[in-house]
């Protein structure tokens, strides 16, 4: 038994665009925009969605978005995952890159907000 929810919305834009995008949104949504520390690629739009994390990631691709399903067991999450139907196509840190049918991106990623929240919004996974 596993516990995963829907947790983060990335804003992914080529690194040269990084911080204009992340002003637009931060502007956009009327929220500001801070760079996450130790993390340069990131720069969360706290409180944008409430009970989620929204983010825009610098990558060195074209833009698109893509979601994050956070959980306390990256490989129970994974597999259930792939089953839907899902294919594993890159791992980075302790995350797993997925793409999803219709060819969206998805990650798997260990737990990192409060636990509170993942508890309130988590679903348990046989």
């Amino acid at each position: 038994m596993h516990r995963s929810r829907l947790s983060t919305i990335l804003i992914d834009v080529p690194t040269a665009e990084a911080d204009t995008s992340a002003d637009f949104w931060s502007q956009a949504l009327g929220v500001p925009a801070r760079p996450v520390p130790d993390e340069e690629q990131f720069t969360s739009l706290p409180g944008a969605l409430p009970g989620l994390t929204l983010a825009v990631q610098a990558v060195d691709d074209r833009a698109r978005y893509h979601v994050d399903f956070e959980t306390d067991d990256v490989d129970a999450e994974t597999a259930r995952l792939v089953a839907l139907g899902a294919v594993e196509v890159d791992r980075w840190l302790e995350c797993r890159i997925l793409r999803a049918p219709g060819g969206h991106l998805l990650c798997v990623i260990p737990l990192h907000s409060d636990p509170e929240t993942f508890t309130r919004n988590a679903r348990v996974w046989p």
